[in-house]
């Protein structure tokens, strides 16, 4: 059962609570590019990211986040490190959240002026804490980065925005170990009822990154635990914004989009079925229809063992079979199974 936490509205979306949990990037296109980062938000936005974070560095690069801001109608997040005059700039160019870490911005007067501002024009403040950044004391005092050294991290930050009367957070614990992820998440989530922004960081690869963040991000999903994520990979943001999707799906927590199943192949497969499949998916990578779709090797594994799904193909030699729900609707030429299945589905 999910864990509820307070809801924080981040312009127009709100997180925690019942509300479903939303998916995150972040752009990667050097922040000076800006057509190239509008373009690129744009993408990200048609492929289903909720949330986009956006880098600025210097004060000049504000002008990024008011361009992007204007060219989509999703929240936008600044990401700011140390100079907290980022944050007040990104506040004024329309950020509608913040991710910072108020230990590395100065002292408490700095903390306070964002503190201020946020809670001026109603901007909530991501706390992100990252093993690899973690306060020197708290890797002293427990022989390195563990769960309870980055928990202790993120709680004292919220002590000291919370000390300047703000208390419109969400807080992430990432480390690029999957277990210690986990483990950290558990134990935040049993501290706080503050909104959990879930992710494995530097998770590496799209194929490895996938794996680690399926097993952290999907591990902790189906413990009742997160309420927005992101999937880190070394990769376009679409590419991340796709995986994160199909991790909700995978969790039970998305029914938008098609579910696709396909056997692994065997020596009876008489078609390329793993060319099919991959069309398959790029097909309907966008379809939001939620509905399973198998693509299966033969007819030992057609519609018996696929006899749940909505639709689906199976080959044979040469030929193979439209299903739905385990029925044979028709035999068919292989090179007229997929136009068939995407007919069909689009009837549906």
């Amino acid at each position: 059962m999910r864990q509820i936490k307070r809801e924080v509205k981040i312009g127009n979306l709100t997180i925690g609570g019942n509300h479903p949990i939303a998916v995150q990037t972040m752009l990667n296109v050097p922040v000076e590019d800006i057509a190239g980062n509008v373009a690129q938000a744009q993408r990200c936005e048609a492929a289903g990211c909720q949330i986009l974070r956006v880098t600025c560095p210097t004060a000049e690069d504000a002008k990024c986040i008011e361009a992007v801001k204007n060219a989509v109608n999703i929240p936008i997040v600044a990401d700011i490190h140390f100079d907290y005059r980022l944050a007040l700039e990104s506040i004024d160019q329309g950020a509608d959240k913040i991710r910072l870490n108020p230990g590395n911005i100065g002292g408490e007067d700095r903390v306070k002026a964002v503190a201020d501002a946020c809670r001026a024009r109603h901007v909530p403040i991501r706390i992100g804490v990252n093993g690899g950044s973690l306060e020197k004391e708290l890797r002293q005092k427990y022989g390195g980065v563990t769960a309870q050294a980055l928990v202790d991290s993120a709680m004292g930050h919220v002590a000291l925005l919370n000390k300047f009367d703000f208390d419109d957070i969400c807080i992430s614990v990432k480390c690029s170990s999957v277990p210690l992820t986990m483990a950290a998440y558990r134990l935040l989530s049993e501290r706080c009822d503050y909104p959990l922004h879930l992710g494995v960081t530097e998770a590496g690869t799209p194929s490895m990154g996938l794996v680690k963040s399926a097993m952290g991000i999907g591990g902790l999903l189906c413990l009742g635990i997160g309420d927005t994520l992101r999937v880190t990979l070394t990769a376009d943001p679409v590419e991340e914004v796709y995986a994160a999707k199909d991790i909700l799906k995978a969790a039970g927590l998305r029914k938008e989009g098609v579910n696709i199943i396909s056997c692994p192949t065997c020596g009876r497969t008489k078609i390329d079925l793993i060319g099919l499949v991959n069309e398959v998916d790029r097909a309907l990578k966008d379809c939001q229809k939620p509905i399973t779709v198998a693509v299966m090797g033969c007819i030992v594994n057609g519609p018996g063992e696929a006899r749940e799904a909505d639709i689906g193909i199976a080959g044979g030699d040469g030929c193979g079979m439209l299903f739905e729900k385990g029925q044979q609707i028709a035999k068919l030429p292989y090179d007229e199974l997929l136009p068939a299945l995407l007919k069909r589905i689009q009837e549906l």
